[in-house]
């Protein structure tokens, strides 16, 4: 059989056949592998998505009261402003979840969503909004991702929020290296250096940045950092979607 596709974020933990034949092994638990701690208010857009007081989803803060995501419940809470998943933070609760009309869980495309917070967040140092991109990303572009993880799978979970560099891959690349897995899209961001470095089981929802914008939504990977490419949605594609949402 083959090696199970791995959504980043899914809060089912079942398993359930891809259109390939494949498994997809549903998890609530995706992290970054191979990445460092990130200094304090060194990612001040990066948010927690908990359940119970227990982190399960990354996510960007958009503005005062918007989170970028993707698919979430609505009892979650918003937590910003902490690299630590113990320690510090303001919570915000979530007032409603606007998924993509279009979301396909089988096939983890269109794989975004919106949450709107209950109150205003508040900005400081250590808590700023991070901007939309203004152009599409190329191939070979420099990639920055952060998310609370392993720094090996299996293994513990640190407490801080990791931080790595990674590379863009062309979508003809990262769909000839899924060829018979899984599809990849146009409207999905491809980002791999080498095996033992990527997203990995609790980075779902998380911010890929690209300079000063927040160009992929961490989506879905093959578990873990195993030489494989991680797959992000592309937020460049979803521009004008998010820009309507949130002005309403």
């Amino acid at each position: 059989m083959s090696t199970p596709r791995v959504p980043i974020y899914d809060l089912t933990s079942r398993r359930v056949p891809s259109k390939q034949g494949s498994v997809l092994e549903r998890s609530m638990d995706l992290r970054i592998v191979g990445g460092q701690d990130a200094p304090e208010e060194r990612v001040p857009y990066q948010v927690s998505l908990r359940m119970l007081g227990s982190h399960f989803c990354g996510g960007s803060i958009l503005n005062q009261r918007w989170v970028l995501t993707v698919p979430i419940p609505h009892w979650a809470r918003v937590v910003v402003g902490t690299t630590s998943l113990t320690q510090g933070g303001d919570r915000y609760a979530v007032q409603k979840v606007t998924v993509h009309e279009n979301y396909d869980a089988k096939v983890i495309t269109q794989d975004i969503s919106l949450i709107r917070v209950t109150k205003d967040i508040v900005f400081g140092a250590a808590v700023q909004p991070i901007a939309l991109p203004e152009v599409n990303t190329d191939a070979g572009a420099g990639l920055f991702l952060s998310g609370w993880g392993r720094i090996a799978y299996p293994g513990n979970l640190p407490d801080q929020l990791q931080m790595i560099n990674l590379t863009a891959l062309s979508v003809e690349d990262c769909q000839r290296r899924f060829n018979g897995i899984n599809p990849v899209f146009d409207t999905q961001i491809c980002s791999l250096t080498k095996e033992g470095e990527g997203a990995c089981h609790g980075d779902s929802g998380g911010p890929l940045v690209e300079g000063s914008s927040v160009v992929g939504v961490v989506s879905w990977g093959m578990p873990c950092a195993r030489g494989y490419p991680d797959v992000y949605t592309r937020v460049y594609a979803y521009r004008d979607w998010i820009l309507e949402r949130i002005s309403e």
